[in-house]
């Protein structure tokens, strides 16, 4: 059993980490361009490069997690996290920036939602659903709360200030992480957890892949859409405060369905949860292209992209549950995340490179192109989950 101040000091943790370091390139990346003189392309590659860190350490990070448990490895994310936030805010060049973004990029990996995942359920084991909802309610505002917070803060110390103060957030987590129960589930009473279905079991092989798709297209739209969602808003015509404002109703979508996933979404299944999702993001692109004409596009396409990628990042901790050993979680989850972190890495410098090169609304429609392949996917998976528990057993 998982219990609240558990939950609720994870949902804290997450709230800041993601607010501090996965956003802070959305937030700052134009000062540090205006600032530093530097490209466009060089100053995102420093968030790719961190995508890329995350990428290489991912399935480590996982198998730790499995051995030693959310609490060491969380709080060891915080203090990289500090650490790294420091490092940034004193680069004068692209070696020590590049440098700081790599310490980032093993600190994401170490306190962001997939490690999270991973220590509930540790914690929890199959039951670790619910809580792995519950703690994206408050991570889903990071957007929403830290981008404003970002540009106050920038405004009145500028960027590398800011980012000073990000380390002290990032420090305020470590507590929150040492909370974390060190224990296993089924250590001491060792309830009796059925194993998956043996039709899945055989199947599961392609139930990963599909996942691990999945996942990769919804890490390459969420490090594009984090690192140029404003920028893209403000080149089709909004205003830059404006842009700044919608973008953060990305996180209010995602909480808000998220919200809902909690309340009402008992009875969908994962596979089913990801189809639904899954089918908003081509539209919300879409949509996006006239943003630049209608206030309310703009507005429709940050909520109903926030709405969409939030309710995938919970069946991106609660489908392995379904299909794997929750036993094995962190080490199966981990090397299944690979591709997705490692080919994410890259959508910062291929987006910035398409707005340069294309504009905004190539930009989008790539977004939509990408996602049209993520609803193939998701409804592939359900049918193949479907058949796969229709079938007759046929023996062990």
């Amino acid at each position: 059993m998982i219990r609240r101040g558990t939950v609720l000091g994870l949902g804290l943790a997450q709230l800041i980490s993601w607010g501090t370091i996965y956003y802070l390139i959305g937030g700052f990346g134009p000062r540090i361009i205006a600032e530093t003189g530097w490209s466009h392309t060089l100053v995102h590659g420093g968030f790719s490069a961190a995508l890329l860190a995350m990428g290489l350490s991912s399935a480590w990070v996982g198998r730790l997690i499995d051995r030693r448990g959310g609490r060491f490895v969380m709080t060891a994310g915080s203090v990289l996290s500090a650490l790294g936030c420091i490092g940034l805010a004193l680069a004068r060049d692209p070696v020590s920036y590049y440098a700081a973004w790599l310490v980032l990029g093993l600190a994401m990996r170490c306190t962001l939602y997939d490690a999270a995942f991973a220590a509930l359920a540790r914690i929890g084991g199959a039951q670790a659903r619910k809580p792995m909802a519950q703690i994206t309610l408050l991570g889903g505002l990071a957007s929403t709360a830290f981008w404003p917070i970002g540009e106050q803060l920038a405004t009145a110390f500028g960027w590398r200030g800011a980012v000073f103060a990000y380390a002290g957030f990032a420090l305020l987590t470590i507590p929150l992480h040492l909370a974390l129960p060190a224990g296993r589930a089924g250590e001491h009473a060792r309830p009796t957890v059925a194993a998956p279905p043996a039709e899945i079991r055989r199947e599961h092989w392609i139930a990963g892949g599909l996942y691990a798709l999945i996942v990769t297209l919804t890490n390459i739209l969420n490090a594009g859409m984090s690192a140029h969602m404003i920028g893209i808003l403000a080149g089709l015509g909004l205003a830059a405060p404006v842009a700044v404002w919608i973008a953060t109703l990305r996180g209010i979508g995602q909480s808000g369905a998220r919200l809902a996933e909690v309340l009402f979404g008992g009875g969908l299944s994962p596979p089913a949860l990801t189809l639904a999702a899954a089918a908003v993001l081509p539209l919300c692109f879409v949509v996006g292209l006239w943003s630049g004409q209608f206030a309310a596009a703009a507005v429709a396409f940050a909520f109903l992209y926030g709405a969409g990628n939030g309710l995938l990042t919970i069946t991106r901790g609660t489908l392995p549950l379904v299909l794997f050993d929750p036993g094995r979680y962190g080490a199966i989850a981990g090397r299944l995340l690979v591709p997705g972190f490692l080919c994410s890495a890259a959508a910062p410098i291929v987006y910035a490179a398409v707005i340069e090169r294309l504009g905004e609304a190539a930009a989008l429609w790539l977004s939509a192109a990408l996602a049209a392949i993520t609803l193939a996917a998701a409804a592939i998976l359900c049918t193949v989950v479907r058949a796969a528990r229709a079938a007759p057993v046929s023996g062990p």
